[in-house]
């Protein structure tokens, strides 16, 4: 795996904007922002956006690889639930992906190797996270 930057991209860059108490407004300068708030109520915990980029991340890439090969998707929907450690900082040790996807033509080989694909090669999100993290999926399909 190299480390080296992508030559001609910039960097990630997102800035994030104190709102009061606990609650934080994120985005790229000049960009939509969204609110994360640590208690959940005016927008989602530091943890669900943590999940929310993965599940996000996995999704891109999911509806590429399907596209690619000539089965789109006409829906997609992932459930993320993230089991985590109990001594603090209570950090994530085993993450299940539930996938819902829908589309004509669609079989679960494809839909497994999508997935498969974009969890563990392409999306960058999930391999920003501790390697010892486990990730596990399921896949529901409909046409």
């Amino acid at each position: 795996m190299s480390t080296q930057p992508i030559a001609g991209r910039a960097p990630a860059r997102v800035r994030v904007k104190w709102a009061g108490e606990h609650r934080f407004d994120a985005g790229r300068e000049n960009g939509p922002a969204v609110r994360i708030d640590a208690s959940g109520a005016t927008g989602q915990s530091p943890v669900d956006a943590l999940l929310s980029a993965l599940a996000s991340c996995v999704s891109v890439d999911v509806v590429d690889i399907l596209a690619k090969r000539r089965t789109p998707i006409s829906a997609l929907e992932i459930d993320v639930i993230g089991e985590r450690v109990s001594t603090t900082p209570g950090r994530f040790h085993h993450i299940t992906l539930e996938f819902r996807i829908s589309g004509a033509g669609i079989d679960d080989v494809q839909a497994q190797r999508a997935v498969e694909l974009a969890v563990t090669k392409y999306c960058s999100v999930r391999d920003s996270l501790a390697k010892d993290i486990e990730i596990d999926w399921t896949i529901s399909l409909s046409p």
